[in-house]
């Protein structure tokens, strides 16, 4: 009988103990990440062979191009500065790598059809609301107004994911609304190629893996131009990564509050679920010694 008692108190503490190691070694998600780590957010304009600019272009937040430091001149910033090579744009280029990878398993989502936001959008209530797009290729993907309708949650996360490239028309425009106070709106452009914004507004966050380029006097109050492995082109542009005039009542800094994305860690419970399992074998072995 005491044997048939050591038996099952020795299968019993063996399970504990592997149930604790499993948990150790496969955890699970207990940590929110950003999309945008700190050194990516802190930047408007990012590039990586560099920045270009003609005439005066106004800035709110760093400009900065990593491993390739040109950068030109011709700036006004409203908050900000230039980081030409620094360890902010060489960490931020870091993250802005794992950045588009994060948006991009969001996806496929639902498919704009013709890659065409302008059609899609009226043949879907006049507005797109939250969610994650694919939109492929086509010679102009925004020629219009585009509505992101937020349904008054101000949790809001809009991923558009184009696996080749983004191009809007110079009569394009791009608004957001409904979406209560935007603290916590997310709004991300995943371009596989280049990036070539015409119209007279964009809002969002630009992750090119190319050129990022406008024809000139683009205004983005609310965003991000980051490109991965090429350069920013300005001209005579106004790019800021927080939320000012003209977006009312939202208060997100440059849409990127929403969309985080888990990292797993090993969360405590865990822990002391494989500390009692090396307790109770402890105890276990003092028993069979005894």
């Amino acid at each position: 009988m005491r044997c048939h008692h050591k038996k099952y108190l020795s299968s019993s503490v063996l399970a504990i103990t592997a149930f604790g190691v499993l948990l150790l070694f496969n955890p699970s998600p207990g940590l929110a990440v950003p999309i945008l780590g700190s050194d990516l957010a802190s930047f408007a304009v990012l590039g990586a062979t560099g920045v270009t600019n003609v005439a005066t272009s106004t800035i709110g937040g760093n400009l900065g191009s990593a491993p390739n430091g040109s950068i030109g001149g011709g700036y006004v910033f409203s908050s900000g500065s230039l980081q030409a090579n620094t360890s902010i744009a060489q960490n931020a280029q870091v993250q802005l790598d794992a950045a588009i990878l994060a948006v991009n398993a969001f996806g496929p989502g639902t498919t704009i059809t013709g890659g065409n936001l302008d059609a899609w959008e009226s043949s879907h209530g006049g507005s797109i609301i939250p969610g994650t797009y694919t939109v492929p290729a086509a010679p102009v993907n925004l020629v219009g107004n585009l509505v992101l309708n937020g349904q008054n949650n101000h949790n809001a996360v809009w991923n558009f994911l184009f696996p080749s490239t983004l191009i809007t028309s110079t009569t394009s425009n791009v608004t957001v609304e409904h979406v209560g106070n935007g603290a916590g709106v997310g709004l991300y452009w995943s371009v596989g190629s280049a990036a070539t914004l015409n119209g007279p507004t964009f809002a969002g966050n630009v992750l090119a893996q190319t050129l990022i380029s406008s024809d000139g006097n683009l205004t983005m109050g609310c965003g991000r131009l980051l490109s991965a492995t090429s350069q920013v082109t300005l001209i005579m542009d106004k790019i800021s990564n927080g939320c000012g005039g003209g977006t009312g009542s939202i208060k997100s800094a440059g849409f990127d509050q929403g969309g985080s994305r888990s990292a797993s860690v090993p969360e405590p419970a865990t822990l002391l679920l494989l500390g009692a399992g090396l307790v109770g074998l402890a105890a276990w072995r003092r028993r069979q010694a005894a």
